[in-house]
């Protein structure tokens, strides 16, 4: 009995030990959630423009290149994944969106994430550019720097739709993996009717849309990461809640199975001395 007691403090200990752990990271996590939080919601109404205007754009020119149909071309996958684990099914479930949609063999995946990374590297389908650790201090001329190098392929025919996969904040505790189609652009016409005076586009429309290509990529790509990055720390904080109310309930029952068998020790030892008293008699 004495033995399973020591057992049960021990195990006692190594459960507040990770509790500590778990809370310093849920605490962490809080803190990067509120900062990548306040970044994902002032970049929204850029990126809401700039489609927009892609959108008008593109009316003005139906026949660009940039709106052709690719689908016999191998398609390209940017997928935006974590640096870290231990948050929730935040990495697997970009990954069940992903995979099960990829036929083609020849397919070029962009793995944006170190479990991105990790993950292609270790599948069949040409890992064309690898980008771990850029999430949390991200800069515009890296996603430029991606945006060329993609369309560097589109336009050289190598390539052909362009598919965004990212996981969508919408409150700490909701994140949605999402995937969309980047290239080639598919525009919806509406008849709502547009407010103020028409766009002028100078030198033309024509000559604006096919300049503002590489901004739009770009910014498709910094409008995914950043908020991937916001989804990861709200997955990783509930995660880490979630495992620290989780050693609580543990520690609570092993306080409960440790005063039990303290209670059992010494109720036996009791016996054994009356016992012993009434042998003596």
């Amino acid at each position: 009995m004495g033995a399973s007691m020591k057992d049960i403090k021990h195990r006692i200990k190594s459960v507040e030990s990770t509790m500590q752990i778990t809370k310093a990271m849920e605490l962490v996590a809080s803190s990067k959630l509120r900062r990548a939080k306040e970044r994902a919601e002032s970049a929204r109404p850029f990126f809401n423009i700039l489609y927009e205007t892609i959108t008008d754009l593109a009316a003005h020119d139906e026949e660009s290149f940039y709106t052709r149909d690719r689908s016999g071309k191998p398609p390209l996958y940017i997928v935006i994944a974590g640096d870290r684990g231990l948050a929730g099914g935040y990495n697997a479930n970009i990954f069940k969106l992903v995979d099960p949609q990829i036929a083609d063999p020849a397919t070029r995946i962009i793995a944006i994430g170190k479990k991105s990374v990790e993950h292609y590297d270790h599948r069949p389908w040409k890992v064309e550019g690898r980008y771990s650790g850029a999430a949390e201090q991200l800069k515009p001329a890296l996603t430029m720097e991606m945006a060329s190098r993609i369309l560097s392929l589109y336009k050289k025919g190598e390539i052909g739709n362009v598919y965004l996969a990212f996981t969508q904040f919408v409150t700490p505790l909701t994140q949605e993996a999402t995937l969309l189609q980047v290239l080639p652009l598919a525009m919806h016409q509406d008849d709502t009717p547009r407010r103020g005076e028409p766009m002028l586009y100078e030198p033309s429309p024509a000559a604006v849309y096919r300049s503002i290509i590489p901004q739009y990529v770009s910014g498709m790509i910094y409008g995914g990461i950043v908020e991937s990055y916001a989804s990861e720390q709200g997955a990783r904080r509930t995660a880490m809640e979630s495992a620290s109310n989780n050693a609580s309930d543990m520690i609570g029952a092993l306080s409960l199975s440790y005063n039990r068998a303290r209670q059992s020790a010494i109720t036996q030892e009791l016996t054994e001395i009356v016992s012993g008293a009434n042998a003596t008699k």
